[in-house]
């Protein structure tokens, strides 16, 4: 039985959505792809699995955008005020997404498991020393704990 569950949605309200279960990992990335499309200094997501999340109203616009990888990337937006709530990435499909951590309600219920691509942090954002950080991606099977690696084989598994 799970007994997580959080909300979140646009700016406007016109989306909103609850994600059903922890997250499989915590992303904040620093590459400037991330810097680009967000106009901050890095992007906080929440990967999880694309079925545990609810969509409890509206119906996001999927934009695809360029990406590093050359693969693109899926971005759900609000219809109304653009806000981007989730992305999908080729590398992953569609079966998993990437929630935009500050559209939560409580953003600060997940912080960051790992700080990735920091060759190319804003040279004035400290790292805290309690968070893995990498010059660039990481190895998942290094990283991730055992159960957020059983769901992710699992979900990759289905089809």
């Amino acid at each position: 039985m799970r007994t997580f569950a959080i909300d979140g949605g646009c700016t406007c309200k016109g989306v909103r959505y609850r994600m059903t279960e922890r997250p499989l990992f915590v992303h904040c990335c620093h590459c400037r792809w991330c810097q680009r499309e967000t106009g901050s200094a890095f992007a906080l997501n929440a990967m999880i699995e694309a079925d545990r999340v609810e969509l409890l109203s509206g119906e996001p616009e999927v934009t695809v955008t360029p990406s590093l990888s050359g693969k693109g990337q899926k971005v759900s937006r609000c219809r109304k005020c653009r806000v981007a709530v989730w992305s999908s990435y080729a590398g992953s499909g569609d079966r998993f997404r990437f929630v935009r951590v500050g559209t939560l309600d409580t953003p600060d219920a997940l912080p960051p498991d790992v700080h990735i691509f920091t060759m190319s942090k804003q040279p004035w954002v400290a790292l805290p020393p309690n968070v893995p950080a990498v010059d660039e991606f990481y190895v998942r099977e290094e990283v991730w704990p055992a159960a957020s690696l059983a769901r992710w084989q699992a979900a990759r598994g289905a089809s």
